[in-house]
């Protein structure tokens, strides 16, 4: 794989360090703003808001730009904003810095795909954009943590100054290995960029990410009160438990982005497949807690198999203009964060038991399996009209007249 893939990844780790590193921080930032808890988990939605309002604008915004300066310029905007966050005096302006922040996140990774499917060839696409994600996985089992520990002796500042300085070397990373050539290419008008979203089955893989997602995130958003309450274990645990979560989605990744060179479709049904059944049995495997720990390792697994299959085919959906649609998917990942942990969370205060999230989950992953399968019906549908097409122009070709020797 080229190298160059190693500063997309450096990218996607500052990137998911600073979307999850806020939840580890919560308790730091309320005490030292003097605001509760709840009022400074509006930080968490503040960057998720800026990820979906800038994930299609400034992919749209940069559709005439290179490729190249696009992503430089976006992790500069990172840079900016992780600064901004780091020195903010109030909660006010710490809810501005944190929606800036998000602003360039899905608009990197969505340009970030495309560029790395031009690096390789046709039958290693998939694993290109998972080993870009590769980044974004890893954040979890170190980035995170590690930016929690810093924050935790050295003051929340110092976490995200720590968090602007992994921008400054992906910077440094992608003006160095970044090649001239196709990520040096514009991304195309913006014409054909908002055409390519007037696709239905465009629509149909994004509502497959939409709903596919809320399924991870309606049970992964009460993860912790499920092992503490459902599984027995301690608080301090929690810790380990969720780097488990990381390092299960790392392989599903890596797995679901080489199966998914093989067979695209087949391994989004499987992995959707398999999400469900994970989170249909978490009311039994969170009953101890020897099976809650591979629990939690089997739900990263089989949800981010689906990752780099659903980034793939939303660029192939889109091909006329791959960058806003790819940057949109982002979009649609960070709504399914929003839906899935409201569903959960109305699922919790039903009363239905501290699993209850997981299984409204399963119910979501049901709608995201439906959602894939109307998209292969429309894929089939559309290649039986192509190759009748092609039938009927062929049969109105008159036939050319034999030469007569003489």
């Amino acid at each position: 794989m080229p190298l160059a893939l190693l500063a997309l990844a450096v990218g996607a780790f500052g990137i998911g360090t600073t979307e999850f590193v806020m939840m580890g921080l919560l308790p730091d930032v309320a005490d030292d703003l003097h605001i509760s808890i709840p009022v400074a988990g509006h930080l968490v939605s503040a960057y998720a808001l800026g990820v979906v309002i800038g994930a299609p604008l400034l992919a749209a915004v940069t559709a005439r730009m290179s490729r190249r300066r696009v992503l430089i310029a976006l992790m500069g905007l990172f840079v900016i904003g992780n600064a901004l966050s780091a020195s903010a005096p109030d909660q006010h302006w710490l809810l501005a810095a944190r929606f800036l922040s998000g602003l360039p996140h899905g608009a990197f990774f969505g340009v970030g795909a495309v560029v790395a499917t031009t690096m390789v060839a046709p039958e290693r696409k998939a694993r290109s954009v998972s080993l870009m994600f590769l980044g974004l996985t890893v954040a979890n089992i170190a980035g995170v943590p590690a930016a929690t520990l810093l924050g935790q002796h050295l003051g929340w500042r110092a976490a995200f100054l720590g968090v602007s300085g992994i921008g400054v070397a992906a910077i440094a990373s992608l003006a160095l290995l970044l090649p001239r050539e196709g990520a040096h290419t514009p991304s195309g008008a913006l014409g054909r960029e908002l055409a390519a979203l007037r696709s239905l089955p465009v629509w149909l893989a994004l509502g497959t990410t939409v709903a596919g997602f809320s399924a991870l995130f309606a049970a992964y958003s009460y993860i912790t009160p499920m092992l503490t309450g459902a599984a027995g274990y301690a608080d301090a645990s929690v810790t380990l438990l969720l780097a488990l979560f990381g390092v299960g989605a790392t392989v599903g990744n890596l797995v679901g982005g080489r199966l998914a060179d093989q067979a695209m479709r087949g391994t989004l049904f499987g992995g959707l497949a398999a999400l469900v059944v994970v989170l249909a049995m978490f009311p039994v495997l969170m009953s101890a807690r020897w099976s809650a720990a591979p629990a939690v390792v089997l739900l990263g697994v089989a949800a981010f198999v689906t990752g780099s299959p659903l980034q793939l085919m939303v660029m192939e959906k889109a091909v006329g203009g791959p960058s806003l649609a790819s940057s949109a998917n982002q979009a649609a990942f960070n709504l399914a964060n929003a839906g899935g942990a409201w569903i959960g969370g109305l699922a919790l205060a039903a009363g239905f038991g501290v699993t209850a999230p997981a299984v409204a989950g399963a119910g979501l992953g049901v709608l995201g399996l439906v959602a894939a399968g109307a998209a292969a019906v429309v894929d089939r549908r559309r290649a039986v009209a192509r190759s009748g097409q092609g039938r009927l122009v062929a049969a109105r070709v008159p036939e050319q007249p034999e030469a007569v020797h003489s």
